[in-house]
């Protein structure tokens, strides 16, 4: 008869089998030490970091809106939609690669992190807002710099005119929360399955796939919104208003939070808690 310790033993093994085990967690909560530490001793390169993001952002939205301005008029709606979608894809991998702070990833690494105990409530709020204000001043410098050039169009204007209508004033507050939960759903399950990749390329098209449902799918994403807002205030675009905009970030940030944060980051730090197992055990 096998005694107690042997049962736990191989039950804790099959545990680590059906799920991401103590290397996915343990992998999370190294990343959040260091951001933590990155953020309270070395403020200013963090925001640097956070900026980035938001750079990178700003120059992909940028491409994207060359991409549907340059095709719209001889290709289907449907496969402009997808090679925008595809483009877009490419920030999550130079802001992954690069190892920029996006606010909506952070959602899935924090959450866990407040789960199992290792950081403060207090510092995760103070990491998320000086990630979002990074971010946002990333996509202002972007966007700054693209202004003293030729290389917004007016197709490219009227593209993201047509946009921040879309996003601000044709769409309500709950909609946009469901979408926004959708659309961090998949940014954040595309890199749960990358944290478990070694090969660069897989990794890449893993991240990639994700991104490109959400964008195809048009779901909301706070930081892309905020990027998409600037250009339109840098750029003075008619149809951005003040309290639409304002409500559509609050919208999505929520639903951003409930899909990376809660649906992913908890979901997985729940099924990871190797203490709960031994406890119900």
């Amino acid at each position: 008869m096998k005694s107690e310790d042997v049962i736990v033993k191989e039950k804790h093994i099959k545990w680590d089998k059906i799920f991401y085990g103590d290397d996915w967690v343990n992998n999370v909560v190294e990343t959040i030490r260091t951001k933590d530490i990155l953020q309270s001793v070395y403020l200013k390169r963090y925001l640097l970091r956070a900026m980035m993001a938001g750079f990178i952002i700003g120059i992909i939205t940028v491409f994207v809106l060359s991409v549907k301005a340059t095709h719209e008029p001889d290709l289907p709606p449907g496969i402009v939609n997808m090679a925008s979608a595809i483009t877009f894809s490419f920030a999550l991998v130079l802001i992954l690669f690069t190892n920029s702070e996006l606010l909506t990833s952070n959602f899935m690494y924090f959450t866990v992190g407040l789960y199992y105990k290792v950081i403060k409530p207090t510092r995760v709020l103070k990491i998320f807002l000086l990630c979002f204000a990074g971010n946002i001043l990333g996509a202002a410098i972007l966007f700054s710099f693209m202004r003293f050039s030729n290389v917004m169009t007016p197709d490219m204007l009227n593209q993201l005119s047509a946009v921040i209508e879309h996003k601000t004033l044709s769409t309500g507050f709950v909609s946009i929360l469901m979408k926004a939960i959708f659309a961090n759903f998949f940014i954040n399950i595309s890199l749960v399955i990358a944290m478990q990749i070694d090969d660069v390329l897989a990794k890449m098209f893993v991240m990639m796939f994700g991104v490109t449902i959400f964008a195809f799918m048009g779901y909301e994403h706070v930081v892309y919104n905020s990027c998409l807002f600037m250009g339109g205030l840098i750029y003075q675009v008619d149809t951005l208003h003040f309290i639409p905009a304002i409500s559509n970030i609050a919208a999505a940030f929520i639903g951003n939070y409930i899909g990376g944060g809660l649906i992913i980051g908890l979901f997985y730090a729940y099924l990871n808690d190797h203490h709960q197992f031994y406890k119900n055990n």
